[in-house]
């Protein structure tokens, strides 16, 4: 009995155009664009952890993959963009 976007609950995001992502979504995935590998930070600018909410929906996406595990808090992921993520981004892929 879900719902799908936004519909009767007015505190609820829209949900972002097929192939395109939201501006949480996008201010995760720009900060890999000047990062050496297209590296995902944890942290915002603010010092506050990206939702992992927005990490796992760019993953499904595959506008990012994850690159490696993290030993001491294996519940991070981390991260980098991928040709699909700069794609979405407006830019072009690299390589």
């Amino acid at each position: 009995m879900g719902t799908d976007g936004a519909g009767g609950n007015p505190g609820a995001k829209a949900p972002a155009a097929p192939g395109r992502p939201s501006a949480s979504q996008r201010r995760y995935l720009e900060q890999g664009l000047g990062q050496p590998g297209g590296k995902l930070p944890l942290f915002d600018s603010d010092g506050q952890e990206f939702p992992h909410r927005t990490i796992r929906a760019c993953l499904e996406k595959g506008w990012a993959e994850p690159w490696f595990d993290n030993p001491m808090k294996p519940d991070w992921v981390v991260a980098r963009l991928t040709a699909a993520g700069r794609r979405a981004l407006g830019g072009k892929a690299e390589g």
